[in-house]
């Protein structure tokens, strides 16, 4: 059976704390060095050591060697731990805010998400597939916890505030300014065919989805072929139609085999994300145009992205002008440079 381990679990791995601990008499006392105080938050050696193991096991996934990785997270050591203080704020930053509830939302979400690509029916049976791939589920949340968190943070404070901060003239003054950038792409329909790895053999599955292809390709009803054999839970429903999207936005590993393939047409069984094989039909394409058209929501989308980078390095810089920071002695020359670059000078109560 294949290994319950797709690609957003592979650098998830724990790491046992590791302390220095002093006798006691006939007790330890375990010892967790400090490196940095974030108001009445803390980032500890543990933490760093945790996020440096995570990190490197995630390059190492990627093909690179440990002990490059290692070499390329000595080095930047620094850089690791401004974001780590950075992230506390973000979080501190949550719970003024109360994001809690949209928070908990988009963490059940994501493992509906992944429960619908394994075809399993419960959040017990996933949390039992996680750890016999070794994987801890409590660990998986508490990160997508984190990332959600902060991504809510910058969402509501940063970006929904550049997003409607341009009038109706400085929409239509951008717009004039930026034609070229808002012609129609070239647009591409398809349907797909999905077969799972999941309890399954690969060998199996990709002789499988060799056989669906040639009937396919040779005239068989497609609809019907989905219905039938799709492990996409709502396959029966839609029919494996996704909607329209732009040929620019495809991923690359889809973009590739869909290039050459006329309306009409299938692509050879595509490996997605190591958890089974899409098989993807072309509906329709259309052809891309030359003509502007102005679209509200697309000219405040390009504005959001040529100010929020900016914007977001303001909002951080806020935060920390806010804030108790107070980096241990020792890091404070990794860190200080890197963490205040923006700022360019330390708060006096954060030396």
């Amino acid at each position: 059976m294949r290994s319950f381990r797709p690609v957003i679990f592979t650098s998830l791995f724990l790491l046992g704390l590791t302390f220095s601990g002093v006798a006691q008499e006939t007790t330890e006392r375990v010892v967790d060095e400090v490196v940095a105080q974030v108001n009445e938050g803390v980032i500890t050696l543990s933490r760093v050591k945790r996020e440096t193991k995570n990190i490197i096991d995630a390059e190492v996934q990627q093909g690179r060697k440990r002990e490059d990785a290692q070499k390329m997270i000595e080095a930047k050591q620094g850089e690791l731990i401004a974001n780590l203080i950075n992230e506390e704020l973000l979080l501190q930053k949550a719970k003024e805010l109360g994001v809690d509830a949209d928070v908990d939302a988009s963490v059940n979400a994501r493992f509906l998400e992944v429960m619908k690509q394994y075809n399993l029916k419960t959040l017990d049976a996933l949390y039992k597939q996680m750890e016999q791939s070794g994987v801890n589920p409590v660990e998986i949340r508490d990160l997508w916890r984190k990332q959600a968190t902060r991504d809510r943070v910058i969402q509501r404070e940063v970006q929904q505030k550049v997003y409607w901060q341009a009038s109706s003239k400085e929409l239509k003054d951008y717009f004039e300014r930026n034609r070229a950038r808002f012609t129609k792409p070239e647009m591409i329909g398809v349907s797909e065919l999905f077969l799972s790895f999941a309890g399954r053999e690969e060998s199996a599955v990709r002789e499988k989805a060799k056989q669906l292809l040639a009937q396919l390709r040779g005239g068989a009803d497609f609809a019907k072929i989905v219905a039938e054999n799709s492990d996409r839970p709502d396959a029966a429903k839609t029919l494996g139609k996704i909607e329209p999207m732009a040929v620019k936005d495809l991923d690359p590993k889809v973009a590739a085999p869909l290039k050459n393939v006329k309306v009409g047409g299938y692509t050879d069984p595509i490996t997605v994300d190591d958890v089974g094989l899409s098989i993807i039909r072309v509906d329709a394409r259309t052809a891309a145009t030359t003509e502007s058209q102005f679209d509200e929501n697309a000219v405040r989308l390009a504005i959001l992205s040529e100010k929020a980078p900016a914007e977001q390095k303001k909002f951080l810089t806020a935060l920390r002008k806010d804030a108790v920071i107070k980096i241990n002695d020792a890091y404070r020359p990794l860190v200080a440079p890197i963490l205040f670059a923006d700022d360019r000078k330390e708060k006096p109560d954060s030396k």
